[in-house]
């Protein structure tokens, strides 16, 4: 191993087992990172049925998939070897396509990787320690309340383990090895440090997550060869997309180059059309205007530097969609073109679609539950919208890290309410004036989600013991502001629980959102049964549309 210099032991190629491994440059981060998402890809249920409650939901492999996915995407047609550079592109991909709290987190600790690594040409065993625990620093800062026993415990844990072991583990092969054994032992501490899964009986799903992308990237240093199946993948473009506001034509591509200047091209794009997104740095740039001249900014880019990933689509008939549908929702005094605030909503349904476009939504983002938005779209429904300032309500738990990210990469002034339900989000919309400037709109919306209390009504996926109650799988659950509350064979029972539990004194109305498996005339039936059992209290009913969910209950 001494006669070898580090360049002839430099990861860059399929490995020769026998042989020490004492750097790695960008092409071989590109295999390690590709090797972790095939290898997620295999175990991603798994990963998506570790929630704490047995909802049918659980979302987190899939999350932290499409999360690394975005990121290899990005690295993926780069002949780059500075492992620099690779990183920074790997991360700027995960941030993009971050979906979820787990994808989020786990983007911030790409983040943290490529500071840690800018300008280097490979990075030793001692190189890549450093660079996952500035990883893991940089992900505890990206959250406001760190709870450990989550994904966050893991990467700091495993990474601390591998900063002690590194100088004395100069092969890449031996640290990898013992950083999966510390990543594997974090793990199965988290039930010890979080009560709610040690109830439950699992550990935590971002840091299984996490594991198995390391254990993946590992059995690629040892030779075993990772393929994507792409089962995913595939059913994730058959997802339908929200409709995209727009006119004449949506022009996207990637410029890539020397010394680009961000700035100076967000403001020249800018001035060629509508809802510009314009990210990236210096040497890659993410460029999306809607334009009635696609020519102009396919040109400009043209001019400086390379264009990969190039689409132009017709828009204009979306476009006039749009802004009929907006007429109505803008006061009359109040034109499109004189907006000041626009709001966003994430929805899980077609229903509420409807229902948030009636309450003044000006964009609406497909997304809930196993089908949390990415970074990127949310950024750019946030440019879509027709305001100089905006408003987003996530209306998910899940989705809030997500907004607040792509709020950060916004060049509008963007305010995230923290709805965590869709009556929350139903109640924001109800408190926004347009007579109101942004922060004042902020401030009665984030009020206002206060004031609403939200039940949801599924079907077990699997036996638990939680919060005291011994669920069985197939069960009717309930849950109360995301607490599991209530099981038990009859959903007319558990409603009735349930409602026992949500309603006080004070309630004036109720509102059924149906979905899942319930239809128009089992939710009227029960609409008559609240109102006779609760003849002090208005009983609404809407057709939501959302999966899972039979019943989300409302209660103000």
């Amino acid at each position: 191993m001494g006669s070898q210099s580090r360049t002839e032991e430099r990861f860059c190629a399929p490995l020769d087992p026998d042989k020490p491994l004492l750097a790695c440059d960008g092409q071989g981060l590109k295999w390690l990172l590709n090797a972790g998402l095939a290898w997620l890809e295999q175990h991603r249920t798994v990963v998506n049925s570790l929630n704490v409650f047995p909802v049918p939901d659980g979302d987190t492999g899939t999350n932290m998939f499409l999360t690394l996915q975005a990121a290899c995407e990005e690295i993926g047609p780069s002949p780059e070897t500075r492992v620099g550079v690779v990183a920074q592109q790997a991360s700027r991909g995960a941030l993009m396509g971050a979906r979820g709290n787990s994808g989020v987190i786990f983007s911030q600790i790409l983040r943290g990787f490529a500071q840690s690594l800018k300008d280097k040409e490979d990075f030793s065993a001692v190189e890549f320690a450093l660079a996952l625990q500035r990883g893991s620093a940089v992900a505890y800062q990206a959250v406001i309340k760190p709870v450990e026993g989550t994904i966050l415990t893991v990467i700091r844990e495993s990474s601390e383990a591998a900063v002690d072991a590194a100088p004395q583990l100069s092969d890449l092969r031996e640290l990898f090895e013992y950083l999966v054994h510390a990543a594997r032992d974090s793990v199965a501490r988290t039930p010890q440090l979080l009560p709610v899964l040690r109830e439950a009986g699992v550990v935590d799903a971002g840091g299984q997550g996490l594991f198995v992308i390391l254990e993946g990237m590992t059995k690629c240093l040892y030779g075993e060869e990772m393929k994507l199946n792409g089962e995913l993948s595939q059913l994730m473009s058959l997802q339908p997309s929200a409709p995209e506001a727009g006119y004449g034509y949506d022009v996207q591509y990637i410029l890539e180059g020397e010394n680009l200047d961000v700035a100076q091209i967000r403001a020249d794009i800018s001035a060629m059309g509508d809802c510009p997104l314009v990210v990236g740095d210096g040497t890659a740039v993410k460029v999306h205007v809607h334009t009635s001249n696609p020519g102009d900014p396919l040109n400009y880019g043209t001019q400086r530097g390379s264009l990969s990933r190039v689409i132009v689509e017709n828009m204009q008939e979306q476009y006039q969609d749009f802004i009929m549908g907006q007429a109505s929702q803008v006061q009359p005094e109040q034109t499109a073109e004189e907006l000041s605030t626009a709001i966003v909503v994430v929805s899980p349904g077609p229903g509420l679609d409807n229902l948030f476009e009636s309450l003044g939504a000006h964009v609406i983002v497909s997304g809930g539950q196993t089908m949390n938005p990415s970074v990127e779209r949310l950024l750019e429904a946030m440019n879509d919208a027709p305001a100089p300032d905006v408003i987003v309500l996530p209306n998910n738990s899940n989705i809030i890290l997500a907004a607040q990210q792509a709020q950060a990469l916004s060049s509008k002034r963007v305010r995230v309410i923290p709805s965590k339900t869709v009556p929350q989000g139903v109640n924001a919309l109800l408190a926004f004036s347009y007579n109101a400037d942004l922060d004042s709109n902020a401030r009665a919306m984030e009020r206002s989600i206060g004031e609403v209390r939200t039940a949801e009504i599924t079907t077990a996926v699997r036996g638990v013991s939680v919060n005291g109650l011994d669920v069985q799988e197939d069960q009717v659950i309930g849950l109360i502001d995301g607490d599991l509350r209530v099981a038990g064979e009859d959903m007319d029972a558990v409603i009735d629980q349930v409602l026992a539990q949500l309603c006080t004194d004070d309630t004036e109305l109720i509102t059924l959102y149906y979905g899942g498996e319930a239809t128009a005339e089992s939710t009227q039936a029960l609409a008559d049964r609240l109102s006779s059992r609760y003849p002090d209290i208005e009983v609404e009913v809407i057709e939501g549309n959302q999966p899972y969910y039979h019943y989300i209950i409302s209660a103000e």
